[in-house]
Formats: structure tokens, sequence, C-alpha cells
């Protein structure tokens, strides 16, 4: 993601070309039979916000006017459709969800200049005119093959009741309309993930039923120069995206440690990942494993909050953690040093830029009403909690609606500036102030979890006896109650961290959360833990004697 986008859902900047990490889990890989995909949609500098489009009629000769999602650049007019579904988030009201990460591959294929459509637009809509992952497909390559593409590679995770899909698309630059693709079904068994570069290899071109692709694929790549063997050889990812050393540090290694947490003798990838081995031709990562275990929705929750933790990557293993132990990095990605020479930070799936992050959780089994539900996070997701939007909800909850706040401008109801306020409290002091987060956290989501079964139960029933619609306004009411009350409880987090770890102390607690006093009132004295004795014996080994206190009678 980058700019603002018309499909309006956030602000974005240009700097994210790096920035996106989809999961894909199938629904034999799940411990309900959900199929899930993930999106932390990160950018620098990006107001997060949710945006809903009801079902709307579009009388004959009705055009819709595509403004580049990016740079809100106006292209043009396209015929618009009779009818469009509802889209709240990442999901309609079918169930249908579609999620991104822009892998930007080749330079010279992406046309801004002749094509019509960006990649935003596209999701938007492929949304609003499909109902299941294959006709959404179909609705995207056909509208860039009728209008142009003008975006960079792009990765999508497209999921239904049924089916989860990974869709590859990069355009044939300036002049040629168009874009060549490939779409490749995940099964249902097994998880996926793209971090940024192009997963799609080897694909089999005869498997019609779970693979797809554009006629000129491999033809166009050879024309241009970007392959030339034989076409079971053909790779999309190593014709149009090439692999180098931050592909495969900054993005396949995200994508790795996702699967690493899931599947057993993921070290032989580490080569393919590391980026330091890429002119060696290492062993490819495929796309798809199956995990030892089935996933729950909490483990894939979790699975979003990853910091590379007791991996090679580990972030919380050198002084660039802090004293605190913080598992972030400051932007840039890339440094110089004193040296002259150029120094990275590893970038991890959870990252300070997230805006917003989503699980879309789909289900078959249920009414669309009642089991299409997109969890939301207004922040990094591991500073923050997943609230559930169901989708076909008639309204967004006022912190997360557009109006409330923007990229500039705070407010008490916005989820974006108040979980970004507890957060960069907690980010400098994060070993001592973040258990305090967690806990929140996690209280609001196992109470969320906890009541989801009986909430959708009596949606179910109302949907049994004919009343759908009072069955959506009750999961609407629900969906907005739930995000408000987070709301709240982030307010009293971060009154809380503010009285309790004022000027870098520690008041005393009672069992009961209240703070423990004197016999005359006061509050005890709190304690001042300093620095953790791992960093005190840094700062003795940098500093010599310069602050040792001397020895006297």
């Amino acid at each position: 993601m980058k700019k603002y986008f018309l499909f309006s859902f956030f602000y974005l900047t240009f700097t994210t070309a790096i920035a996106c990490t989809n999961f894909l889990v199938g629904k034999k890989a799940s411990t309900d039979g959900s199929t899930f995909i993930t999106y932390n949609q990160d950018s620098y500098g990006m107001y997060g916000h949710l945006v809903f489009f009801p079902a709307a009629d579009h009388p004959a000769g009705a055009v819709r006017k595509i403004y580049d999602g990016d740079t809100n650049h106006y292209y043009g007019d396209i015929p618009e459709v009779a009818h469009t579904y509802q889209v709240i988030g990442y999901i309609n009201e079918h169930q249908l969800s579609i999620m991104e990460t822009t892998f930007g591959g080749r330079e010279e294929l992406c046309d801004t200049l002749t094509g019509k459509i960006d990649y935003v637009s596209l999701m938007h809509l492929a949304l609003q005119r499909a109902r299941t992952a294959r006709e959404a497909i179909r609705v995207m390559t056909d509208l860039v093959a009728q209008h142009g593409y003008a975006s960079e590679g792009e990765s999508f995770s497209i999921a239904d009741p049924n089916e989860i899909w990974v869709l590859e698309m990069i355009g044939k630059g300036p002049g040629r309309k168009g874009a060549v693709w490939v779409a490749q079904r995940i099964p249902d068994d097994a998880i996926c993930c793209h971090a940024n570069q192009s997963r799609i290899h080897r694909f089999n071109l005869k498997d019609k039923e779970n693979v797809m692709y554009a006629k000129d694929v491999i033809t166009f790549a050879r024309e241009r120069g970007f392959f030339s063997g034989k076409d079971a050889e053909f790779s999309f990812s190593q014709a149009y995206a090439p692999a180098d050393f931050s592909s495969q540090r900054y993005c396949d290694a995200r994508a790795w440690s996702f699967y690493n947490k899931w599947v057993d003798g993921m070290e032989r990838y580490l080569p393919f990942v590391d980026g330091l081995h890429c002119q060696e031709n290492p062993e490819v990562m495929p796309l798809w494993f199956v995990p030892r275990q089935k996933l729950s929705l909490h483990d894939v929750m979790m699975s979003m909050r990853d910091h590379y933790e007791g991996t090679p990557f580990d972030t919380q293993k050198d002084l660039g953690m802090g004293p605190w132990e913080m598992p972030y990095r400051p932007s840039p990605l890339t440094f110089e040093g004193s040296d002259g020479q150029k120094y990275f930070n590893e970038r991890p799936i959870s990252t300070q830029q997230t805006a917003m992050t989503f699980i879309a959780q789909i289900r078959g089994a249920l009414p669309n009403a009642v089991g299409g539900v997109l969890w939301v996070g207004n922040d990094d997701p591991n500073m923050c909690a997943y609230t559930p939007m169901y989708c076909q909800s008639t309204r967004v909850p006022e912190c997360y609606a557009v109006g409330t706040a923007d990229d500039v401008t705070f407010s008490w109801k916005s989820a974006f500036w108040v979980e970004n306020w507890v957060a960069n409290m907690v980010y400098p002091r994060y070993s001592v102030l973040f258990p305090e987060l967690e806990k929140t956290r996690d209280t609001v989501e196992a109470n969320l979890l906890g009541q989801q079964s009986e909430v959708e139960q009596q949606a179910i029933i109302l949907c049994s006896q004919g009343y759908h619609e009072q069955a959506v306004e009750y999961l609407t009411n629900y969906s907005t109650c739930s995000a408000q009350s987070m709301l709240a409880s982030w307010q009293r987090l971060g009154e809380k961290i503010i009285v309790k770890f004022n000027d870098m102390v520690v008041k005393k607690e009672n069992e009961d959360g209240s703070y423990t006093k004197t016999k005359d009132g006061l509050a005890v004295a709190p304690t001042r833990p300093g620095y953790p004795m791992e960093y005190r014996k840094r700062i003795i080994e940098q500093t010599g004697k310069r602050y040792l206190v001397p020895t006297t009678k």
C-alpha cells in the first residue's frame, strides 16, 4: 500500500514498497473450518480508518470514476455495473475478502501514463462486483485487459468460504494495455504467506482447476528477455520480480517466520531468505506448506505479532533493542554507519508503522451475515486488540470511521490515535511497560473470542426465523459496541501507564490494582529500577571507571 486509496480505506505513503504482510489459512488447516486471510497494512505516517460502501443499484450508462489510490490522480471513467455489493473494510456481504502486498517487480513494466486502473481501485471493483474468489480473479484480470493496469507488481490474497487464492500481477509497461498474471489456489489443508515479494515460482500449466494465468504470461517474458528456458521451467517470480538481498531478507524472511511457527524443518530455507546467498541459487521456499497442527483464530492473531523471536533474525539480541529490549527499530530500514558503509535493520512482521491490521474470518457453514467477520486492529498488531466487524454490518464504529480524525489531527474518539498514544509510551521502555499493555490486549481479545459463539448463535436463531434484518442490526450493534469498548479500555490503559510509570519509576500496586498508600494516605515511595543488569554491564564495558564511585573510609 502507498498513499491515499480511493477505495479509500486509508492514507498511505509511497515508501511502503517493502511494507505489508498477508497470511492465508485454508479451511482444513483451521481448527473451526474457517478460511483466514490477514493483512498488516504498513506505511509511514499513514492514518488508518475503515470505510463502508453500501450496496447500490446504478442506472444504465452510469460510469465509475477511477482515481489512483497512491496519488489520487484521476485516470478517467469506466462503465459501472448495474449492481454493486456492500463492502466494509476488506470484506463484502458475500464473505469475499481481498488483501494485498506490493512486490514492485521490474520497474519498466509499471505504466502510470496509459494504464487506467491501479491495484487499489482493482480491489475495490472486485469486492463490489464479485461473489467468489474465482469471480474476483476474472473481474480483476478482465478489467486490466480492457482498461490497462497502472500499478507496480502486486500479490493479492483472495478468499471466499470455500477457497483461498494468491493472484500475482504486473503490467506490461507504457503503451502496452493489460497485465501478465498468474493465480494459484492454495490447498484447503495448507497455509501460505506473501510479504512484498512475488511468491509464485513454477506452476502447473495443465492444472486448470487450481491454476489460472494470462495466455501470454510466458511468451511476454520471452519477448522481453526475462526468460529463455522451457515452459515447464518458468517461474513467475524469477521472471518478473528477480530476487535480491532486500526482497529476500526484508520480505521473504517474514513469510519464512510465519511458516517457522507452524511447519517443521524450515531451517533448510534459511539460505533462501537470509539474503546472503541469493547469488548461489539456494533451494526455493514453496508457496505453501501443510502445518503440523491446525490454526485457531487466536493462533493467527498471535502470528501477526511476530518479531522473529527465537530465530536467527531475532530483534532482541543486540544493542539495537535499547536498554528495555524493544523489538522495534527506527526507520529508515537502511542506514549509513560511521565507517561510511550501508547497514540495515531487520524487518519483522509486526512493525510500528502498521496503520491497521486485519484478519478476515470466513465460514461457509454459517449465513453470510454471521459467517464473515473482519477482525480489525487500528495500530501495530502487537500493540492493539482486534475487534470484530461482521461483513453485513450497516455502519462503522465511530472510533474507526472516516472523519473522526486524520493524519495530523489527534482525537480521543479515534482508535488510531489513542492506540498510538499508548504504544508510543510503551516503545521506549518496552520490557517494563509492555506487560501492562499485553494484559489489557489479551483480556479484551479473550472476552471477544469467548463470547463469539454465543453472540453468533443468537444471530443464527434470528436468521432461521426469517428476521435477517434484525440479525444484521444485532451484529452491527455488537461490532460497534466491541470497538468502542476497546477504545475505552485503551484510554484507561494510557491513563494507568502515565500514572504508574511516571518519570521512569514504578508505583507500587495492591492485588486489586489500586496503589499502595502509607498510613497517612500518600502513595508509597515508588521503586526505581534503573537500567536492566545486562545494559549496566554494557555501560561499564564502554565507559570503564568513568562512573565508578570511589571507595572511601
